[in-house]
This record gives structure tokens, sequence and C-alpha cells, in this order.
């Protein structure tokens, strides 16, 4: 897969800003306008990327700002590049400068509910995401079709093994060389799920205090 950014400030992101981009020409003023550029360059890479290869597009669901690009805008940017022949919109809050605790991570309602473009072009959800719980939860919430982690992977590069141990997904793909610790942990995965349950049954199961 080959994805185009067109996110968090970049070169493409800042046509796309009316923030950044102040053009006076065919490639300012209108959102129209201002995604004439980015689109060239999609249409310019889908034409050289084989046909049977999806292509993606990352882009900023906010620009955090006032008179940035908003939720709104986000539908119409991921519409544009639907319309271009793209598989997969990559919808990124991750330029946010400081989230605040309890923000849910993943993208504004707007661009996977009320989109137009939902249902023929699949939607990725990034950013701020940690835990295999919030993946799952977003997934099965119809939030998006798709769940990317980067961080995560940084400073656990065991990260999905993990996962997939706890839920039991032992069809997971594992190198050779790391099968007897693939065993090991979805050997010791089924003790902790037990455990895990165990100890919820308990505090389910005192007395409330008068």
């Amino acid at each position: 897969m080959l994805e185009l950014h067109c996110a968090h400030g970049y070169l493409l992101a800042s046509f796309i800003s009316p923030l950044t981009n102040t053009r006076t020409d065919e490639y300012g003023g209108t959102l129209e306008n201002r995604l004439r550029y980015p689109l060239e360059v999609f249409e310019a890479l889908r034409a050289a990327w084989p046909a049977h290869k999806p292509m993606s597009v990352r882009i900023s669901a906010t620009d955090w700002a006032e008179g940035g690009i908003t939720g709104d805008d986000a539908v119409a940017v991921a519409r544009a590049f639907g319309e271009a022949g793209v598989d997969l919109v990559d919808v990124s809050r991750a330029n946010r400068p400081r989230r605040a605790a309890g923000v849910r991570p993943d993208v504004p309602d707007a661009v996977f509910r009320a989109g137009p473009q939902r249902g023929r072009v699949a939607t990725m959800c990034v950013g701020n995401i940690t835990t295999a719980d919030q993946v799952n939860t977003i997934l099965a919430a119809g939030r998006a079709d798709l769940v990317a982690l980067g961080r995560p992977h940084l400073v656990d590069p065991s990260f999905t093994m993990r996962a997939a141990a706890w839920y039991g997904a032992s069809d997971i793909a594992c190198p050779p060389q790391y099968l007897p610790g693939k065993e090991q942990i979805f050997r010791n995965s089924v003790r902790d799920r037990q455990d895990s349950t165990t100890s919820k049954l308990r505090v389910s199961q005192k007395p409330g205090r008068s």
C-alpha cells in the first residue's frame, strides 16, 4: 500500500488548510481550489502505482485552530479523494498540541458516520490510541474500518503479539525463531484471563457498605 500524506502541516496539508494557503490564484481560496494541487499529486501517483495495489491518503480531521479545517471540511476532503480513486482515507487528530485527559482519540463522527464517502472508501483511525481494547471498541462501534498504531510499537515491539495472545487469536504470524515465545505467551494468557475473570467476580460479589 502507498499512502499520500496530506496532514500535520506538511506540504500538501499546507495547501488544504486555509490557515496556511493564502494564495490568490486557482490553487487558493475555496476548499475546491485548495484541494487542486493535492489531488493533482494523488492522481499522478495513482497513475504510476500498480492498479491492483491500494492507495491511501492521510488527512487532518481538524486544524485545532479558529478558521482552520473542521470536521465538515474533512468530510469534503475525504469525498474529493474518494472521487479521485483513493482506497482508504486515513484521518488523523494527532496534530492537537495538548490533548486533555479523557478526550477520545478517534476521529470526528462526521467523517465516519455522516461522510458521503462512507461505503465507498474505507476509513482508518489514528492518533493517541494505546491499547488493544481501544482498537476493538472503535471497530466494534463502527467508527472506523481500520485502526493504526505507531508509538505503542516503539516502546513494545511485541504489542500485537501480546494483544493476540490476550484475545486468543492464535493464527497471528510469527517468525520461526520466536515461536517458543509465542507458545509461552499464549499459554500464560489463558491463565491470565482466568485470573482476571476470577478477580472481577470476587469484586462483584463483595457486599455493599451500609
